[in-house]
């Protein structure tokens, strides 16, 4: 099997994609090409070093070992022939064959970020270092749902909630007495509970800080049953550089837990990543509704998809941030008018979507079968 692609521009989550399966491959001989051209690179020096590599392989004793590196070294010059000159962000060449198999891969593309450093080397696996920073999450969230005795402190990244840590504090109930031994009682209390917001403040600066420092963190969300997070605002317990992150708006949520994560970020206004994940959330449950309802309004499968934007009556189109297309869909969904939707493999039901239709359907504006529909 031969796997052969030029691409000159892939976009973040194509490279992720294109990265799992590099890392897949692995050969017992140095036989995997690695190639990185940054930018400004003249495609004339680069053909010449791959050319002058071909011509010392015959140096190689073993004749599989030799045969492998001169078809990778022979594919990635027939590529690169096709380009006239090096993309701005540079160009990256994989090229190898699994000598026990016979397969073949070779990915030729321009990455979603300049290519740092010309670099080439032959290796029994891929060299993906270089990329590997290039898929990194960029954009997070902090999560902090505080109250007087309780706190959970979360984050969403990728469109995954996820629970970091949750707290538990004592604070006694009301003291039913009246006089000084109340007030004594009513201070030992508030004690009580600033001592537990100062833990909360540091539990998350512990957990933020590192993404901030990162340059991942791009806000920070707080909410809660009652007053506890007024309290714990106003009096300063995150760290100056997280409070500045602070959404605009102070969010009620009715539960700890994830569940209690889920509600701040759907109730988030001012946050653009809780709106991306609010958008996912609303158009996936769209979607379920008009299955379960069988309203006519639904359509899935690649070609049908594919029909009715054609035809202009997809509302919403939604795609799996996994699906390798996703860039064909994103320009037919530009050019028929529909909104087009990336469901994050970070939702609970992402899976289920990805399994089931593929990762790819759509919301119709209204009732639609294709002229050549039997039905």
């Amino acid at each position: 099997m031969e796997e052969l692609e030029v691409k000159l521009q892939v976009s973040r989550e194509e490279l992720a994609r294109i990265l799992r399966e590099l890392k897949m491959w692995n050969a017992p001989a140095t036989v995997l090409l690695s190639l990185y051209i940054p930018p400004g690179r003249p495609m004339s020096d680069v053909l010449q070093l791959l050319r002058q590599e071909y011509s010392i392989t015959d140096n190689i004793k073993l004749k599989r070992t030799r045969q492998a590196v001169k078809r990778a070294l022979s594919a990635a010059i027939e590529r690169l022939q096709m380009i006239p000159k090096v993309p701005s962000n540079g160009l990256v060449v994989f090229c190898g064959e699994n000598v026990e198999t016979g397969d073949f891969i070779c990915y030729t593309f321009s990455p979603p970020e300049r290519v740092p450093v010309f670099y080439y080397r032959t290796e029994k696996t891929f060299i993906t270092e270089f990329l590997e920073d290039m898929i990194e999450e960029r954009e997070a969230v902090g999560i902090i749902i505080v109250e007087r005795d309780q706190a959970t402190i979360g984050v969403l990244k990728s469109g995954r909630l996820e629970v970091l840590e949750e707290l538990e504090g004592y604070v006694p109930g009301k003291h039913e007495k009246g006089g000084q031994s109340q007030r004594r009682y009513e201070r030992i209390i508030e004690q009580l509970v600033e001592e537990f917001f100062k833990r909360v403040g540091e539990t998350a600066n512990r957990h933020f800080l590192p993404l901030l420092e990162k340059g991942v963190l791009k806000g920070v969300i707080v909410g809660g049953p009652g007053y506890a997070k007024i309290d714990f605002v106003k009096g300063g317990f995150l760290d100056y550089r997280l409070q500045q992150l602070l959404s605009k708006e102070l969010v009620d949520v009715a539960y700890q837990g994830y569940e209690g994560l889920k509600e701040a970020v759907m109730k988030a206004k001012d946050v653009i990543q809780a709106q991306i994940y609010r958008e996912a959330v609303e158009t996936l449950e769209e979607f379920k509704s008009h299955l379960a309802q069988m309203t006519g309004l639904t359509v899935y499968g690649d070609r049908e998809v594919a029909l009715a934007l054609e035809a202009g009556v997809v509302k919403t189109l939604l795609v799996h941030q996994d699906r390798e297309d996703i860039g064909k869909w994103r320009e037919l969904s530009e050019s028929r008018g529909a909104k087009l939707v990336i469901i994050p493999s970070g939702l609970p039901e992402a899976e289920w979507f990805k399994e089931t239709f593929g990762g790819l359907a759509g919301v119709l504006r209204y009732k639609w079968s294709h002229p050549t529909d039997s039905r």
